[in-house]
Order: structure tokens, then sequence, then C-alpha cells
């Protein structure tokens, strides 16, 4: 199990860090001495793969949301590159330019051609900056739904990968529109002729996501969230202050376990231990199977009767309590 020099822990996933520590110690032990030291390393490294396991097994909603976040966590461009081959990348939305927060192209899924749709944060801090951290703007939005046609004109499936912390709010993608392109993809991906599914794959906050949300079957990753404000800005609305997000997070219940328990999703795709950014190729190994499946299932359907079930399905969401007259 090597251990990656760049890699960044969480304040909870210190016990990992602190054991990887003690393997490099020992490394550099039997290099100086010469000693063979292969079975207690060996041991350490079991101790690490326990440690992953114990430490999410027990996760709280904000520490999930920390999760979610992790700088070395898998985007939708890693996804792409770990489940398909022949990527196409497509660019610009025909009216403003092309937004570099969402990405999406053809690609081959198992030997079927899918077109893949997601936002992509940047893995560093200038392509961060580039990426916008994965918060769309307008056009990105527009560039999504014209993608998404395109594939509806050659009848091919649409798979979108949702992580961001929400769409963009500033000045600019106000004036260019920025809630009415929301409003105009969730309209559109109602009526999409192809099956459609979307994963969530890290943040799926707010219209950021439902922007590319609406599909026949809607996934979460494990350790993701999905909710219409992040715990931050709760906490700040409703106490004037950060300070309470951990209170926040618990009270959205925004949780993969929530959200499939109050049917605002269809199922959840279980990551490698402690969390998808130890290891991409399982993370994608796993979702591959969900993806496929779920592609051949819906594709045995008539697509009018597609069409409806997945109106019917979203007109169900929610429940309430009606309070006596």
């Amino acid at each position: 199990m090597p251990q990656d020099k760049n890699r960044q822990f969480l304040d909870f996933e210190k016990p990992i860090k602190d054991l990887f520590d003690d393997i490099d110690g020992l490394k550099q032990k039997a290099e100086k001495s010469k000693i063979d030291l292969a079975d207690p390393i060996k041991k350490l490294e079991e101790r690490v793969i326990e440690t992953r396991k114990a430490i999410t097994q027990n996760l709280t909603p904000w520490q999930k949301v920390q999760l979610s976040r992790h700088p070395d966590r898998p985007y939708t461009m890693k996804y792409i590159s770990k489940l398909t081959t022949d990527f196409v990348e497509l660019y610009g939305d025909r009216n403003v330019k092309d937004d570099k927060a969402m990405v999406g192209g053809f690609a081959s899924l198992d030997g079927q051609t899918v077109m893949l749709i997601g936002q992509q944060k940047g893995i560093n801090t200038k392509a961060r900056q580039l990426r916008n951290f994965g918060m769309a703007n307008p056009e990105g939005y527009r560039k999504a739904l014209r993608l998404m046609k395109l594939a509806e004109k050659f009848d091919k499936p649409i798979i979108t990968l949702i992580d961001t912390p929400g769409a963009y709010p500033g000045l600019e993608a106000e004036e260019r529109g920025q809630g009415e392109a929301i409003a105009r993809n969730i309209y559109e991906m109602m009526r999409l002729k192809v099956p459609v599914i979307c994963v969530i794959i890290g943040e799926g906050a707010s219209g950021g996501a439902m922007g590319i949300g609406v599909g026949d079957k809607v996934f979460m990753l494990e350790n993701t969230w999905y909710t219409v404000i992040s715990p931050e800005s709760c906490s700040s609305i409703l106490w004037r202050s950060w300070d309470q997000k951990e209170k926040a997070a618990e009270q959205l219940k925004l949780t993969a376990d929530y959200m499939y328990e109050f049917g605002l999703i269809d199922g959840i795709i279980p990551e490698p231990v402690g969390g998808a950014h130890w290891d991409y190729d399982e993370a994608a190994t796993l979702l591959k199977p969900y993806l496929i499946n779920t592609i051949n299932e819906l594709k045995q359907m008539d697509p009018d009767e597609r069409v409806r079930k997945r109106i019917d399905k979203f007109n169900k969401m929610g429940f309430w309590d009606e309070l006596p007259a």
C-alpha cells in the first residue's frame, strides 16, 4: 500500500496518517540498518485498512460533507477516464462561451456509446480557478442541455456526474440568466426520450445539482451529500454564523441514507474502504455495474413510458402534514 507523499488528510483521518508515518519510519530504519522489517510493515498496512473502515463506519453528517470535499477525491474527468474509453469532449454553448466548470462528451462504456456530462473541480489551485471550483455559469448549463439534446438526436443514453457546491452566484451569472438556465434544464430533462442516469459523486448542492440532476434513476455515492443549501450557508442564515455548520448538517439530513429513505434517490453506491479518494480504480469499478445495468434496464422501456415514469417520479417527491382547520 504505497503512501503518496502529497496525500492530504482530514482531521478525523489523523489515525491513518499516524500509521503511515510509522510505516515510513520502519521503511527508513530497514533501509539504513539492512534489517528485514517486512512483517511489521505488513501488519501496519493491514491496520491502515482496518482503521479506514472503522473511521468511515461512524461518520457524522458533517464528516461526510468533509469527505465529499476531500481534495484527493476523484472528480468527473477522473471517473470518465476510469469508466470509459474513446472520450470525445465537446465544448461551448453556441451562445456565450465554453464553461470549464461543466464538461461533457461522447464516450464508450462497455462497448456502447453514452453521453457523459458533469461538473469538474480543479485538482490544484490553478485548475480550481480555471474550473471555477465546479460552480457553473448559465453557459455551462446551456452547454449541458445542448449535449443532452445531441445525445437524444442520436438515441444515446445520458449519464450525469454531479459534484458542485452550487451554481455560480455572481452578478454576471444572474445577468445572463442563471435561474432560467437551470429551470430550462429541469424542464427539458423531464422530457428527454433517451435514458438519463444521474450520479452524485461529491457535493450535490441546490439548483447547481438539479440543473443536471433530473433522471430516470438518481444514485448517490456512499460519502456524498444532496440538499438545497450547504451546511455553512444554512448556519449563516439561521444562526448568523458558520459555527453551527455541524448542527446544520445534522438537521438538513443531507446524507445518502436519508435521501434514500425520503425517496429522493434510487440507490446508494458503495465506495472503497475509507472513501473514493483511497482508490480511484476501485471507485470506478464499484460504480460501473450500476451504470451498465441501469442503462440496459431503461433501454427495454418504451421512450414515452420512460418519460411518463420520470415525471411521475419527481411529482411524487416530498411529503407534508396538513394542519386541522
